[in-house]
């Protein structure tokens, strides 16, 4: 967003001058007590010169030094310039090149600042001595070489129009440094072309991070209430026939419910860029405390495995893991406690996983979607799937034990980065 030259608060403004003024000062006594005081004038001025540039070239040197300047720019003078990104492993070459454009911009700061602030207070200065000698029945105000006649009574009147001409000056002259800032901002302090393409990147890596992990939040949290749902209503059923089976269930509906909390945690932790407590991602190794607990919710589950999938990449595993747990979400919800069938095989290059459940119409409140209506868990499925250049299929299936859903994917292990 293009911000008005002349915008922003004047207090603002008078605060990020005064502050340029301020921090010229030590740059120039430092330069000043070093250029040898036995050389001739012209030899000293160099000399000089080149000292209050090596004293801003080094003030400039530091990652900090441009954070700084753009969070000061940004607060007082409203550029809206993008945070300098942290990266110590860009070329040298592109680093000085960063240190040079922040020495330049605080260069001008100070300049622009001491400029701001000489003129300001000498307008001030203007604005109550000639009204002063004025109302105190007339005189002369000599300051730098010249002197000025303030005639008494009506003939004086004009020192009022002075006063309020300066103390006007001294605001837009404030206006007019914060402007000049303003402008060279951009060009010293912005982002440089390679920047902006690094800082989209980053971007578009945060943005494919936060949308992984609410789909991993999607598919944690869908299948914990699902199953702590059908569970529920198991311990109700026997709550009166086997209080030992429903206490059982209340007991799973507890952990299951603990390891949701733990990855919701986990996740918005993440997405607020905060710290959080971490845990391994789960991976195919952890199928067996998966199955366990949709067995726990009464279903009739038969997994088979097949193949070493301790070998399997950490990639293709983990997303494995997701496919089988959403898959057997949905099989709980449109099955009830019906048989449902998993199989998971590494072989010939290749991970398969199968999963088969009947589809049940009785089960309350989970109608059939329409042809071709997708739910988000079969989306975020075949996401995973193609992402790692798999293949995925989903459909009813008809035979002589009645209509089934069928969900099946094959991975290519060597898909993994």
């Amino acid at each position: 967003m293009i911000q008005p030259l002349f915008s922003g608060s004047p207090y603002r403004s008078w605060a990020y001058a005064l502050l340029g003024a301020a921090m010229s000062l030590p740059p120039l006594v430092v330069a000043l007590f070093a250029t040898p005081s036995q050389w001739a004038a012209g030899p000293r001025a160099v000399a000089f010169g080149l000292l209050l540039c090596a004293v801003l070239v080094v003030m400039g040197a530091p990652r900090a030094a441009r954070r700084g300047c753009v969070r000061l720019a940004n607060r007082l003078l409203g550029t809206g310039l993008p945070t300098p990104p942290a990266d110590p492993s860009k070329p040298s070459a592109a680093r000085w090149v960063d240190r040079l454009r922040t020495s330049a911009y605080l260069a001008a700061h100070l300049a622009v600042g001491a400029a701001v602030t000489a003129v300001a207070c000498l307008s001030v200065f203007a604005a109550v001595v000639f009204p002063s000698v004025w109302l105190s029945g007339g005189g002369q105000v000599a300051s730098f070489g010249w002197t000025v006649p303030v005639e008494r009574g009506w003939q004086g009147l004009w020192t009022a129009v002075v006063c309020a001409g300066c103390l006007v000056l001294s605001g837009y002259v404030a206006f007019g440094g914060a402007a000049a800032l303003r402008l060279l901002g951009a060009p010293l302090l912005g982002h440089r072309p390679a920047e902006r393409l690094a800082a989209a990147e980053e971007r578009l890596d945060l943005l494919a991070r936060r949308n992984r992990l609410a789909q991993e939040l999607h598919d944690s949290i869908g299948h914990t209430l699902t199953a702590s749902t059908i569970q529920a209503a198991v311990a109700g059923e026997l709550m009166d026939r086997d209080p030992q089976a429903a206490r059982r269930a209340l007991s799973s509906i507890e952990e299951t419910s603990r390891a949701a909390m733990d990855d919701l945690d986990h996740v918005l932790g993440v997405l607020r860029e905060g710290k959080s407590p971490t845990a391994p991602q789960r991976t195919l190794a952890d199928l067996g405390p998966l199955t366990e607990g949709v067995r726990r919710t009464g279903a009739g589950l038969r997994v088979e495995t097949s193949g070493d999938l301790a070998q399997v990449p950490a990639s293709v595993s983990r997303e494995a893991y997701r496919i089988v747990q959403e898959g057997l979400t949905n099989a709980l919800r449109h099955s009830g406690t019906a048989g449902i069938s998993l199989r998971v095989a590494a072989r010939d290059g290749w991970l398969e996983v199968e999963l088969v459940n009947p589809l049940d119409s009785t089960v309350p409140g989970r109608p059939f979607r329409p042809a071709g209506e997708r739910g988000h868990g079969l989306t975020g499925i075949t996401e995973r799937v193609r992402l790692l250049r798999g293949e995925v299929s989903a459909g009813r299936t008809d035979g002589q034990e009645g209509t089934h859903w069928r969900l099946a994917a094959r991975i290519p292990l060597r898909s993994a980065p």
